[in-house]
């Protein structure tokens, strides 16, 4: 394969490298003017980035001797991960310019873009080190991010928790790399999965567990999940809307390919890491949330349950079984884009930001439609049909169910009830409670036709997309098997 066509499965890669450094520039010679052009031109960089991928970068194999894979599974990743970043910059600029009357500075965008250039990195890995790398790429930038607002305290400490836990879990990652290499004599996904295919010495057995152990942490899955709660209510509010969209979806979907394609015959060790991992979740998620009282810790907590189903569809092991977790990410970075929009919609008279919960009562009365949007999103991320976030779940415990994981289907379908109950305690303090001082008017047209898009999505009309999409997720699982 010439190096022409190498480089051309990519460009997606390139664009965004090549965008973040030509932005850089801008931002280092502009200054805090450049700031709103910056942001729109980092989203039309992402757009580009995802029109690239139409080319070879979805089909055409691997690349750089074996380091890179371009195929369907990480592409259909990558567009859910471009989108989600682009939204997370277009709600930017209104948020920091009335939180602190500290404009929004253009590294933001940048630092979005160079993360996205990880995470594109992660999905596309076919070799432990590029893995490592592109998992790195991506992290270093998010610490920064976390801590953007240096002058606020709780910006600062969601920065430094984020960063030591985040090298901790680098460190266990790395230690399950070399364990993983000291056995198999190779760093490729391919040389690994002949390895665990033969005799699977207990070397590694301790391997795989460190590697899951390290992946856990980036997808925030019980018992790794200590970070998440503390993390989302400390950094800003489109950093956190970031956080809990796109480098869930990149970390989701490294954890699939290293457990498919180097570790898939492995299937019957790694399962139950991930049943252990996707009940945990669910139950703790389910319960922790219960008792918030700040709307972006019920949202982390949220996300945890979240990635609990979603890892019930990776236990399956399966085609199907990655296919639904695929679906189920898409519609999740749905339901909780649209979520986080809300939650910027929560500001006092004076334009601050308010995150308790108490604070939505009876904006029925005050703002009905925001109140109604909100009310789809809790419902659709508890499963109520026949919003779409119903079809997520059924996805992913039909998969389970088809491998004969009938206890784990189980077990999770009774403990989405308990996670109903927070959902339905949000929308309880919006449509019955006296009504709370009324939220500001919202003056952003983006961030309004934002809501529009993603309540029209997981509403009941969202289930004409059901055929696009699982012809786009089944097309992705083939790439892996």
């Amino acid at each position: 394969m010439s190096y022409a066509q190498q480089m051309m499965m990519i460009l997606p890669e390139i664009v965004l490298a090549v965008g973040a450094l030509v932005l850089m520039l801008v931002s280092a010679w502009g200054g805090h003017s450049s700031a709103r052009g910056v942001s729109w031109t980092a989203v039309a960089v992402l757009i580009g980035a995802g029109v690239a991928l139409l080319g070879p970068a979805s089909h055409g194999g691997e690349a750089f001797y074996g380091l890179y894979r371009a195929d369907a599974f990480g592409a259909f990743a990558k567009l859910l991960i471009y989108i989600a970043a682009a939204v997370s910059i277009m709600v930017a600029p209104r948020f920091f310019a009335t939180t602190s009357g500290d404009n929004l500075r253009p590294e933001y965008p940048v630092l979005i873009l160079l993360s996205a250039i990880g995470m594109s990195v992660m999905v596309s890995a076919s070799d432990l080190l590029t893995l490592y790398v592109g998992l790195e790429l991506q992290s270093l930038a998010a610490y920064v991010l976390a801590s953007f607002m240096r002058q606020d305290t709780r910006s600062a400490e969601a920065g430094l928790k984020y960063f030591v836990l985040g090298a901790l879990a680098s460190g266990i990652l790395l230690y399950g790399i070399s364990l993983v290499y000291g056995f198999t004599g190779s760093t490729l996904f391919d040389v690994i999965a002949q390895a665990y295919a033969g005799d699977r010495s207990l070397g590694l057995l301790f391997g795989l567990v460190f590697v899951f152990a390290g992946l856990a942490f980036k997808i925030s899955a019980v018992p790794f999940h200590m970070w998440t709660p503390d993390v989302y209510e400390g950094a800003p509010t489109p950093v956190t809307t970031f956080f809990a969209s796109a480098p869930k979806v990149a970390a989701m979907g490294l954890a699939v390919r290293v457990a498919i394609e180097a570790m898939g015959p492995a299937v019957d060790q790694w399962r139950q890491i991930v049943i252990f991992a996707a009940l945990a979740s669910i139950i703790l998620g389910a319960v922790a949330a219960i008792g918030q009282t700040n709307i972006k810790r019920l949202l982390a907590y949220s996300s945890i349950n979240n990635v609990g189903f979603a890892l019930v569809g990776l236990a399956a092991g399966t085609q199907a079984g990655v296919s639904s977790v695929l679906v189920y990410m898409a519609i999740y970075i749905v339901m909780t884009l649209g979520s986080f929009l809300i939650v910027l919609q929560m500001r006092d008279a004076d334009g601050m930001p308010v995150e308790t919960i108490d604070s939505l009562s009876g904006m029925s009365r005050t703002r009905p439609w925001l109140a109604a949007a909100l009310a789809m999103f809790m419902f659709s991320l508890a499963g109520i049909p026949p919003l779409f976030g119903f079809y997520a779940k059924f996805a992913v415990f039909s998969a389970a169910v088809e491998s004969g994981l009938f206890a784990l289907a189980a077990v999770g379908i009774a403990a989405s009830v308990i996670g109903a109950y927070y959902y339905l305690r949000v929308v309880k303090t919006m449509f019955f409670d006296e009504p709370a001082p009324a939220f500001a008017p919202m003056d952003s047209k983006v961030e309004g036709g934002l809501i529009a898009i993603t309540a029209l999505v997981i509403s009941p009309l969202g289930y004409l997309l059901i055929p696009a999409l699982l012809s786009a997720t089944n097309m992705a699982a083939r790439a892996l098997f």
